[in-house]
């Protein structure tokens, strides 16, 4: 029997109807979209059609978006682009528990003569908004947050800091990846000027993201060449894909409420059984606003990495994906000020779209008696 799936955080499966939509893309209509013969043009409308479809979850003009390969890639436009078109500014503003995408472009243009402010967190994982106030300059170019923590679920007060930003005129990009689908994400509330999604978080393929640009903002690309997405990301479109992903983004819309209210059902369900099962056992985050999907608990007098390793009816993950496999303190939770002792401990449970009440029960047992096995409790 395969393992209960709880790793939506890392990736999620294809929605039946972002295979329905792809599959003529990968067969029939394999036209190139800058091509003017009616196969180009079929292929061309389907990538509008699907900008438009991205654009809609984010309540954001489709001209907007820009198509990329996935969310490290539009990360590295909003940041690496924004700072090509404006050298003059070099001071860059983010917080101390980035996603890789961010945190390295960040500590590249710093090692390229930039300068970097990193803003702490509290104890639930959110920003240090008085932090981030001493922070921000005037030569300040621009600040980059993650909307959602990919391990804690956490979210962070974008649409406040980007007030404080702005106040200084600097720039706000906010990292979507793990947000958009499961809480609503509209560039105007947040108040960003860029804003990075990628399709395998909400149920759309592998290998395709998109960047969200706000009119007036000047990015200058990174790749270039034919001149597609209006000069901003040159290649050929990858239009299966980005027609996965305007499905999905329309699937997400359609159904944001009710199925982010029954996965948090869920969780919270989850949490309960474990918390009876396991004295001592910790949330991470909480108190803090979260997603609906995420649990990240903290097993006390074991590592995260022997309770899974005990558990193979469970797929999960001890922290985000990029950093599977090393039995140490997730660094999210070092700078939320726990010890190293305790963060050790962590796994981080996701549930999804098929996640079943019968799953959360086997999960539960499974992981009880992991832990149980490997602390001799």
């Amino acid at each position: 029997m395969a393992p209960v799936y709880l790793d939506f955080n890392a990736t999620t499966p294809l929605l039946p109807e972002v295979v329905e939509a792809m599959t003529p893309f990968l067969t029939t209509h394999f036209g190139n979209p800058s091509s003017s013969h009616v196969y180009g043009r079929t292929a061309k409308d389907a990538v509008e059609g699907a900008r438009a479809q991205v654009a809609a979850l984010l309540h954001a003009p489709p001209e907007c978006l820009v198509f990329t390969s996935g969310g490290t890639e539009a990360t590295a436009l909003a940041l690496r682009g924004t700072a090509r078109a404006q050298p003059q500014r070099r001071h860059f503003v983010t917080s101390s528990i980035e996603h890789p995408a961010t945190a390295r472009v960040a500590e590249a243009l710093t090692a390229e003569g930039g300068r970097l402010s990193l803003v702490p967190v509290d104890a639930r994982g959110v920003l240090n908004l008085d932090a981030l106030k001493v922070a921000l300059k005037p030569y300040t170019l621009w600040l980059s947050l993650i909307h959602a923590h990919n391990e804690t679920g956490v979210l962070q007060p974008v649409a406040e800091a980007a007030k404080y930003a702005h106040q200084v005129d600097a720039l706000v990009h906010a990292d979507a990846s793990q947000s958009a689908g499961k809480v609503p994400v509209a560039v105007d509330a947040l108040g960003v000027d860029c804003l990075t999604l990628a399709a395998h978080k909400l149920y759309g393929p592998k290998g395709v993201g998109a960047l969200y640009v706000r009119p007036g903002v000047q990015v200058v690309p990174l790749q270039v060449g034919g001149g597609q997405e209006h000069g901003r990301r040159s290649g050929t479109e990858n239009v299966a894909s980005i027609v996965g992903f305007g499905a999905a983004c329309a699937a997400a819309a359609r159904d944001l409420e009710s199925a982010s209210a029954r996965v948090a059902a869920l969780r919270d369900g989850l949490w309960e059984k474990l918390r009876a099962g396991v004295p001592g056992l910790l949330l991470a985050g909480e108190g803090a606003p979260r997603l609906p999907n995420t649990l990240y608990v903290l097993f006390p007098r074991a590592s995260g990495n022997a309770v899974l390793a005990a558990a193979p009816e469970v797929a999960a993950s001890t922290g985000s994906a990029c950093h599977d496999g090393r039995d140490a303190a997730p660094h999210v939770l070092t700078e939320m000020a726990l010890s190293p002792e305790t963060a050790v401990g962590a796994v981080r449970l996701t549930l999804g779209r098929t996640t079943t009440s019968s799953e959360v029960e086997t999960a539960a047992a499974a992981l009880i008696a992991a832990w149980k096995r490997v602390t001799g409790a």
